[in-house]
C-alpha cells in the first residue's frame, strides 16, 4: 500500500511541474547516485550558483509532495546510530533502542552509584558487594521487622476505636401469645464509636516494647557483623584475584626466559658449542611452564567469576592500593575487643528478648482490666434514648487447660538455649582471635622470608647467566636457577598476598570494618 501511494505521488509530481524541478527537489534518488545526491546537498552555500529562472523554486504543492517523498524514502537511508542517549535528571544516561540510538540494545549499569572510572580497589568492590548482597539486604528487612513488632506491642497501650453498625431482625410466629418475648420489635438498629482501652494485662505490653527494642538492637548487629563478614569474602575473592594475575605475570616472565635460552642453545648447537639434549631439555621445560600458565589462567578466570558473582558485575583491572602492614600490636591487646564484637552483642540481646518474652508469656496467668466505652449515634426499640454507656471488664483465669504452662515452660527454655549461645560466642570470639592473629604473624614472617629468597633467586639468575657466558657452568646448572627463580617468585607472591587476607581476617575476627587503612596499628 506504501507504495502504490508513493506511485501515485511521483506520478502527480511529474505532471504538475517541470522536469527540472522535479530532478532538483522531489525526485528519489536511487541506490546508485544515492552518494553523489548526499555529496552535492552537503556542499557550502557559498558554493552554489546563484538560481536561475530554470531552477526557481518549486510551488507549495510540490514541496509538500516533496516531503512526503522523503518521508517515504527515510528509513531506506542508512542512518548513523547514537551511542548515547538524553540524561535523566540525575545526570546519567538513558539506554534505549532503536533507530535513534542504534538497533543494539544497551542495558543500564547494576549499580550507577557505585561506578568507577579505571581499575577497582578493594573499597570499590566492597561498596558493590553491599548493594549487591541479599544477606545484607534480608538483614535490613529484619531491622524493619523488629520495628513493626515494636509497633504490634504498643498497640497494646493505646487505646481501639472503632465504629459499630448493627442491624437485627427477626420472624415473630402469627399464633404467638402475648408474651413479653413477642413485645419486642422485630426489627432494630444500632450505630455506635465503640472505645476500648486496656487498664492492665499483666505487664504483657510493657515487656513487649522492650523486647522488642532488645530485638531491634540484635538484628542491627547481625547486620553489621555480616557486612563485615562480607568483607572477608571479598578481602579472600579480590586477593586471590591479584595473585593469580601476579602469578601468570611471573610465569610469562619465566616462559620468556626459556624461550630466549632455546634459542640461544639452538644458536650454539650449530656452532658445536652445546649439546641436542641441552635443547630437549630446555623445551622440557618450556613446556611444563606453558601448562602450568594453562592451569593458572582457568584460576584465574574462577577466582575473577567468584569476585564478580560478590559485587555484581564484570571486573576488568583491579587495583591493589593497601600496602603491607608494619607491625601489630599485641596479643591481649586484640583479645580485649572480643566482649563488643557485634555478633557477641546480638545474642547477647537476643537473650535479653527471651527474657522478655518469658514476660508476655506469663502475663496470661494474671487477670486483665480494660475500659469498653459507647457513644451511639442511632438507637431504635427500648435502647432508645441511650446516648452512651461505659462498662468496666475484668477478667481472672481460672482454668484454661494447660496452655499457658506449656508457653510459659517452653519460653525459659528458648531463653536458656538463648544464654547458652551468647556464653558460646563470647568464648568463640577469643579463640577466633588468637588463631586469626597466630595466622596473620606466621604470614607476614613467611612473606618477610621469601621476599628475600626471591630477591636471592634473581642474583642467582643473574650469576649463572653470566657464568654460563664465560663457560664456567653448564647448560642444566642455568635452567635449574630458572626453576628456582619461578619457585620463589610464585612464593613470594602467594605469600604476600596470603599475608594480606589473614589481615583482613584479623580485622575481622576483632569487629572492626573495611574503613580503615592497612597502615594502621590497629
Amino acid at each position: 500500500m506504501k507504495k502504490i501511494i508513493l506511485f501515485i505521488v511521483i506520478c502527480a509530481l511529474i505532471l504538475s511541474c517541470r522536469p527540472t524541478a522535479v530532478m532538483s527537489e522531489g525526485t528519489p534518488v536511487s541506490a546508485k547516485n544515492r552518494k553523489a545526491v548526499e555529496s552535492e546537498r552537503a556542499a557550502p552555500v557559498a558554493a552554489a550558483p546563484a538560481p536561475t529562472p530554470a531552477s526557481t523554486p518549486a510551488p507549495a504543492p510540490v514541496e509538500a509532495a516533496a516531503k512526503l517523498i522523503r518521508a517515504a524514502v527515510a528509513p531506506v537511508v542508512e542512518y548513523t546510530p547514537r551511542t548515547a542517549g538524553p540524561e535523566d535528571e540525575a545526570g546519567m544516561p538513558v539506554y534505549m533502542s532503536g533507530p535513534a540510538y542504534g538497533d543494539k540494545f544497551v542495558p543500564p549499569p547494576l549499580h550507577p552509584e557505585v561506578q568507577v572510572q579505571g581499575a577497582l580497589t578493594l573499597t570499590d568492590c566492597y561498596r558493590m558487594a553491599l548493594i549487591q548482597s541479599e544477606i545484607i539486604a534480608i538483614n535490613i528487612d529484619l531491622i524493619k521487622e523488629a520495628d513493626a513488632h515494636f509497633l504490634e506491642a504498643l498497640s497494646i497501650m493505646l487505646p481501639h476505636v472503632s465504629f459499630v453498625s448493627l442491624d437485627y431482625q427477626e420472624t415473630i410466629p402469627a399464633d404467638a401469645g402475648t408474651t413479653f418475648g413477642s413485645l419486642k420489635p422485630s426489627k432494630s438498629s444500632t450505630r455506635n464509636f465503640n472505645l476500648k482501652q486496656t487498664l492492665f494485662n499483666g505487664f504483657k505490653a510493657i515487656a513487649g516494647i522492650k523486647g522488642a527494642k532488645y530485638e531491634k538492637t540484635q538484628r542491627t548487629d547481625e547486620k553489621i557483623r555480616a557486612e563485615q563478614l562480607l568483607l572477608v569474602d571479598v578481602a579472600n575473592a579480590f586477593y586471590l584475584l591479584k595473585e593469580k594475575r601476579e602469578d601468570l605475570k611471573a610465569l610469562a616472565k619465566t616462559k620468556k626466559a626459556l624461550v630466549n635460552r632455546v634459542k640461544e642453545l639452538i644458536a650454539r648447537e650449530k656452532l658445536g658449542r652445546s649439546r641436542p639434549s641441552e635443547v630437549v631439555n630446555a623445551k622440557t621445560q618450556f613446556y611444563g611452564v606453558v601448562a602450568t600458565i594453562e592451569v593458572v589462567r582457568s584460576q584465574e578466570v574462577l577466582a575473577r567469576q567468584l569476585l564478580e558473582f560478590l559485587v555484581g558485575q564484570p571486573v576488568g583491572k583491579i587495583e591493589d592500593t593497601y600496602s603491607f602492614p608494619i607491625k601489630l600490636m599485641s596479643e591481649e591487646y586484640y583479645i580485649s575487643k572480643a566482649p563488643s564484637r557485634p555478633d557477641v552483642e546480638a545474642t547477647k540481646f537476643a537473650w535479653q528478648l527471651m527474657k522478655e518474652n518469658i514476660r508476655v508469656v506469663e502475663s496470661d496467668f494474671l487477670p486483665e482490666a480494660s475500659l469498653n466505652a459507647n457513644y451511639y449515634t442511632q438507637r431504635t426499640a427500648f435502647d432508645k434514648g441511650t446516648d452512651w454507656d461505659v462498662a468496666l471488664n475484668v477478667t481472672v483465669p481460672i482454668f484454661d487447660g494447660t496452655e499457658v504452662l506449656g508457653r510459659s515452660k517452653t519460653a525459659h527454655l528458648q531463653a536458656d538455649e538463648s544464654m547458652q549461645l551468647y556464653h558460646r560466642t563470647r568464648r568463640q570470639a577469643p579463640y577466633d582471635i588468637k588463631n586469626s592473629f597466630v595466622n596473620l604473624v606466621t604470614a607476614m614472617q613467611v612473606h618477610d622470608t621469601l621476599r628475600k629468597a626471591y630477591s636471592t633467586a634473581k642474583l642467582n639468575y643473574y650469576l649463572q647467566k653470566k657464568d654460563y657466558e664465560r663457560s664456567l657452568v653448564n647448560n642444566l646448572e642455568v635452567l635449574t636457577s630458572i626453576q628456582t627463580l619461578e619457585d620463589a617468585e610464585r612464593s613470594y607472591i602467594h605469600a604476600l598476598y596470603e599475608a594480606k587476607r589473614e589481615y583482613w581476617q584479623l580485622r575481622v575476627a576483632i569487629g572492626q570494618s573495611g574503613t580503615e587503612s592497612l597502615n594502621d596499628a590497629f
